[in-house]
């Protein structure tokens, strides 16, 4: 099972795209230093969920984010999110995934955060507010959270977040502002900053004031 929410998480994370391909089974092997058995074990429940599939003699590729079961529903479920629905859930559960990423998160989980801090920077100094980099931000800070259901909840969130149209439409009118957009970088900085120096109640107490900011800014300004 952890073999496979381990690969599960990648996929939802986007570090597998759909269409990808995915390490051979002897390669998996040696990163989860497991035999055969539980590998092959957790590309068979991934495969019957919907997740992958295999092509014979050339490997197993990603083929969905989400499970068949799921994709029935999700276009009509997303639809049906309001961009209150989106605010109101973020603003109740990132910051006890923050509190829980400054407590949990690895080395190598703080050096993605960093790497990909670093990537708004650069965008946010260059003058563009990239949606994707923000997200992937907040994806992150759920794997270090180290928590399944919050990463599930988060990628739901994120599914909305890219799919609802008046969601965009407000991220679109605020966040690309520049004001906005140096703000919006630096809450993101501070937030890493104390999930690094495992600071949990500062990576909590600042989670909630940047989603209140977001708030504020969506629908006040």
């Amino acid at each position: 099972m952890q073999i496979y929410d381990q690969i599960l998480s990648e996929i939802q994370l986007g570090t597998f795209q759909i269409g990808d391909k995915l390490p051979t089974e002897r390669e998996l092997c040696a990163q989860f230093g497991v035999s055969r058995a539980p590998i092959r074990q957790a590309l068979s429940a991934l495969e019957m969920k919907g997740y992958i599939y295999s092509r014979q003699g050339e490997g197993v590729y990603v083929k969905s984010t989400v499970t068949q079961d799921e994709a029935l529903t999700d276009e009509s479920f997303i639809n049906s999110v309001s961009p209150e629905d989106i605010v109101e859930a973020r603003m109740s559960i990132e910051p006890l995934i923050a509190r829980m990423a400054a407590q949990r998160a690895t080395q190598e989980e703080i050096s993605q955060l960093r790497k990909t801090i670093k990537q708004m920077e650069s965008e946010t100094s260059a003058g563009h507010y990239v949606p994707e980099t923000d997200e992937r931000l907040h994806m992150e800070i759920a794997r270090a959270s180290h928590n399944d259901l919050f990463i599930q909840f988060m990628t739901v969130i994120t599914q909305a977040m890219k799919q609802q149209e008046m969601w965009r439409f407000i991220r679109d009118r605020t966040v690309t502002r520049p004001d906005y957009r140096d703000t919006n970088f630096i809450e993101h900085q501070e937030i890493i900053e104390a999930i690094e120096q495992k600071k949990e109640d500062t990576a909590a107490r600042l989670m909630t004031e940047h989603m209140q900011n977001l708030f504020n800014r969506y629908w006040k300004d």
